[in-house]
Parts: structure tokens; sequence; C-alpha cells
């Protein structure tokens, strides 16, 4: 399987989007792909941080950027769900 190309990706995140609106989306395809288009987004940050921290020899502000990237990343099923954190001011 090839990899979209930017183009590619843009029409079809642009063709779910409409399907949502019109409520064209019987088998979930339009809502699973913008779901996997905004996690995917959220895991680069936590690549990229991540290949930061080890370039930058482990240095404290590269690691609290990697753990800040992580905690979104694991936030995310309450904000895709409408679930609210339980730690939400406690923290």
């Amino acid at each position: 399987m090839g990899k979209p190309t930017p183009e590619e990706l843009q029409t079809a995140l642009t063709e779910a989007g409409r399907m949502r609106e019109k409520g064209e989306d019987p088998h979930f395809l339009a809502k699973s792909i913008l779901n996997m288009n905004f996690r995917i987004k959220i895991l680069e940050k936590v690549h990229h941080s991540a290949a930061l921290y080890l370039h930058s020899g482990q240095g404290a502000t590269e690691h609290t950027r990697l753990l800040q990237a992580i905690k979104e990343y694991e936030s995310l099923d309450y904000r895709t769900e409408g679930k609210e954190d339980e730690n939400f001011g406690l923290m």
C-alpha cells in the first residue's frame, strides 16, 4: 500500500469532512479517517519530541517537551470521546 500524496490526503480529508457534515457516512469511514488523521498528527509530535530529546543528549527541556507530547497523546480519548479528564485541575 502506497502513502497518499499530500494532495490525495487533502482530497480524502475534504471529502470525509463533507460526508460527515451531510450525514453520508453509513460505515463510519469518514469518521475513521478524520480521527486517524488527528491522532497521527499528535503521534508525529511525540516522534519529533523523542528524536529531539535523544539528539539533544537527553536535555531537561527536551525531556519536558517529550512528556508533554506523550500526555497530549494519552489525553486523546478524553478529547475525542467527550470524556472529562479525571485529573483535570489536580495536576
